[in-house]
C-alpha cells in the first residue's frame, strides 16, 4: 500500500459516517464514469469506408490535393502583398 493511499485512508477514519457514505458515493460514480469511457470501441479508419461514396464527384484525389495546395498558397501569397 503506498504512503499516500495510507495517508488518505487515515483521514478517511475522521470523517463522521454520513462524510464517508458520501466519500464512497462519489468514488463510485467516478468508476462508473471511466468504466463507460474505457468500454467505448475504439474505430478504426477503415469504419469509414464507403461512408462519404463519391466524395469528390468522380475527381481523382491527387488532383484535389493538389488543387487544395494551390489556392492556400494562393491565399497566403495575398496576405503577404497586404
Amino acid at each position: 500500500m503506498s504512503s499516500l493511499l495510507q495517508q488518505i485512508l487515515s483521514q478517511v477514519g475522521q470523517l463522521a459516517p454520513a462524510e464517508q457514505m458520501q466519500l464512497v458515493g462519489h468514488l463510485m460514480t467516478q468508476l462508473q464514469n471511466r468504466a463507460a469511457i474505457a468500454e467505448k470501441p475504439r474505430r478504426s479508419w477503415q469504419d469509414l469506408e464507403g461512408a462519404a461514396p463519391n466524395l469528390l464527384g468522380g475527381e481523382d484525389a491527387q488532383e484535389w490535393v493538389d488543387r487544395q495546395r494551390d489556392e492556400w498558397d494562393e491565399r497566403e501569397q495575398l496576405r503577404a502583398t497586404r
